[in-house]
């Protein structure tokens, strides 16, 4: 099969991904062999591509916003060829440890994740471990239900980590693949939304999809929020995102990545108990509960389609912002 490998990480510019030929996986007890119908490119995938994220697997296949097609089972796994399903971040937990037990298990020490502990779907085929593949909402294409599995799910984890409340104010600082889906969720439970980005293609999507206002990426909202979610991996905006919350208001940081925050001041972000939550994963509550609201509530899903062979430069476009939305991998034309 085609595949793309993480063989040299460094910087987007001098080319760490490499197309191979490889063989097609098998799978073991308990996983299924899909062949991949979409595959979503995540700034996930970039900074592992990039080296931002420590090597778990060398010369990986990265991805893990795949939708596939079930092709074969494992031992011990029922599944019905031609079924579709979701392959996303998180791939197993030990199920055992005090977090797993107390439903927390993306805080697992022994999670491992799809596309860093284990290849993804920059690929032809991919396996997954049947427990953690997820039945997907009818009424979206291939190409649209790929972003749903990571920059869906992750976005709606924030989303919760952010406490907004019932009819409340929601700045979104960023505005990608992830931030639009969250926009959107938040929008359709009655929240106003007003989004933070560098991007005049992003802030124009913001507007169409009811967003109140839009504006520069450091830029104060026209109003005090309640919450606020931070998608860009830039430390440098924790500052006037807090500056711009309310009372008692929370910043959840959505992404895996973070550059360096600068030094706060307490009196101007973090006095009037204002709050910074980190998301770490998710868990498969999380991804069945967003899931479903996807099915309950159509969401307009943005995404600008590469074919696989093109993986490397979907990668590079997302690292210098040439889109807005999200781009993702369909399968080379014959």
């Amino acid at each position: 099969m085609t595949a793309w490998r993480a063989l040299r990480p460094g910087p987007i510019g001098t080319g760490p991904l490499d197309r191979v030929r490889a063989p097609v996986p098998v799978p073991a007890a308990g996983e299924l062999l899909v062949r991949v119908r979409a595959c979503g490119v995540c700034r996930t995938d970039l900074h592992v591509a990039e080296g931002d994220l420590p090597v778990h697997r060398p010369g990986v296949i990265p991805g893990h916003e795949v939708v596939g097609e079930v092709v074969a089972a494992g031992p011990g796994v029922r599944a019905e060829p031609g079924q579709r399903v979701g392959i996303a971040w998180l791939r197993h937990t030990c199920g055992q440890c005090r977090y797993c037990l107390r439903g927390a298990e993306n805080l697992c020490p022994r999670s491992r994740y799809t596309g860093w502990d284990a290849d993804g779907g920059y690929a032809e085929f991919a396996v997954a471990p049947a427990d953690y593949a997820h039945p997907l909402p009818a009424g979206y294409s291939d190409a649209e239900l790929a972003p749903l599995l990571c920059a869906g799910i992750i976005g709606y984890r924030a989303l919760r980590r952010a406490a907004l409340p019932d009819g409340g104010r929601l700045g979104i600082y960023g505005f990608g693949g992830s931030a639009h889906l969250a926009a959107q969720v938040a929008l359709a439970r009655g929240a106003e939304v007003h989004v933070m980005t560098r991007d005049p293609a992003a802030r124009e999507l913001a507007l169409a999809l009811g967003a109140a206002s839009a504006q520069g990426a450091a830029d104060p909202p026209p109003v005090a929020l309640d919450a606020a979610i931070l998608f860009a991996p830039v430390g440098d905006l924790v500052l006037p995102a807090l500056a711009a919350l309310d009372r008692g208001g929370v910043l959840s940081i959505a992404g895996i990545h973070l550059s360096d925050i600068p030094a706060l001041n307490y009196q101007r972000h973090l006095f009037q108990e204002r709050e910074i939550r980190s998301v770490t994963a998710n868990t498969r509550a999380d991804a069945r509960e967003f899931l479903a609201f996807a099915g309950a509530h159509r969401l307009d899903v943005t995404v600008h389609p590469y074919p696989l062979g093109a993986a490397d430069r979907a990668l590079s476009d997302l690292a210098h912002g040439k889109f807005a939305g999200a781009a993702v991998l369909v399968p080379d034309t014959p």
